[in-house]
């Protein structure tokens, strides 16, 4: 079982490697990592539907495999126009209201020494002044670019429908069998991928969900019981799901932004924002090490340097992408028995 594999065998192996980095690589080179994503959320969803929707072949003309499919498709389309219905303004402006926010951000910046009690701003030195304004310039940067971001916005709502559609479909197939043996490599390389997948995604997303839940209830329910509101609220939340799904430096972000808006209501309500995250920031680092780390074996230290140095190749993107790909990796050298 253990023999080294014989060459053509070997020659097949290094080929399914390599369209599968391939692959990986073009889908980030041409920003199609949420359509990626949407693909193996939707495969995932219909197996599972299908394997709970058995009971109902008796009853349907057609396989239930395709009922599962099909509800994979339609769901998002009837979550989509619920919200629109419900929240229209707020999903079509919410790049112009995120500019807002960070315009908000750079002017809360410039006026930090106003802002600090006259004790603590006369011990900030005369050269922090050129670190705000050129924080508050980056700021601004960002807020025009995110003035023209309506066109990535649905553009990247669409990719991800493709997506989904792809991964639905592509789940029907799990009856036929692969027969020629680069095929039957492939299946095992985005075998390994979708456990990945479940690994790290899925659980960042639970995570996410934790973060965000006592997030809300702190902006919503503590603070104003304290006597305090912070603006932006609902931007605030739902930037704090988002960048949940970025492992530590999403997190660290998001509490740098709130701590920043509570700045700008009082010292105190910055206070109480980061001493809040930072208690959140230990719940979450012991689940984080529960979900993610029994199952991938990946320390703290390596997750940070596979996220700096895919966000200095991709950008943002890579941040999204880094701990997927590292544990697929991972995973293609512990079956090798290389690590």
């Amino acid at each position: 079982m253990n023999s080294p594999l014989e060459p053509a065998s070997a020659r097949v192996v290094a080929v399914s490697h390599c369209l599968v980095m391939a692959s990986l690589l073009l889908v980030m080179h041409y920003g199609l990592l949420a359509g990626m994503l949407s693909a193996c959320v939707a495969f995932l969803l219909t197996r599972w539907l299908t394997r709970h929707l058995a009971w109902a072949q008796r009853a349907l003309p057609f396989p239930h495999q395709n009922l599962a499919a099909a509800l994979v498709m339609i769901a998002p389309l009837l979550l989509l126009a619920l919200a629109l219905s419900r929240s229209r303004s707020y999903i079509i402006g919410a790049p112009l209201q995120y500019r807002e926010l960070l315009d908000f951000l750079a002017r809360t910046v410039l006026e930090l020494r106003d802002k600090l009690p006259p004790e603590i701003a006369a011990q900030v030195p005369d050269g922090a002044a050129e670190i705000q304004h050129a924080l508050a310039s980056y700021l601004g940067a960002k807020a025009g670019a995110l003035a023209m971001a309506g066109r990535a916005w649905l553009g990247g709502l669409l990719y991800a429908y493709v997506g989904l559609v792809v991964g639905a479909l592509a789940a029907l197939g799990h009856g036929a069998t692969a027969r020629g043996p680069l095929a039957r490599q492939l299946t095992l390389r985005v075998t390994r991928i979708g456990e990945a997948f479940r690994q790290i995604v899925a659980a960042q997303f639970w995570i996410a969900a934790f973060n965000t839940t006592l997030t809300a209830l702190f902006l919503l329910v503590v603070l104003p019981l304290w006597g305090m509101r912070l603006p932006y609220t609902a931007l605030l939340i739902t930037l704090t799901f988002v960048g949940g799904l970025i492992p530590i430096v999403g997190n660290l972000i998001c509490n740098s932004v709130i701590t920043l808006v509570g700045l700008s209501v009082s010292p105190l309500a910055a206070a109480a924002c980061l001493g809040f995250l930072v208690l959140i920031h230990k719940a979450e680092y012991v689940i984080n090490a529960k979900v993610v780390g029994q199952h991938t074996h990946i320390r703290v230290w390596e997750l940070l340097a596979v996220l700096f140095v895919a966000e200095a190749v991709f950008g943002p993107a890579g941040l999204v992408a880094a701990p997927l790909f590292y544990a697929y990796a991972k995973k293609e050298l512990e079956a090798a028995r290389l690590v």
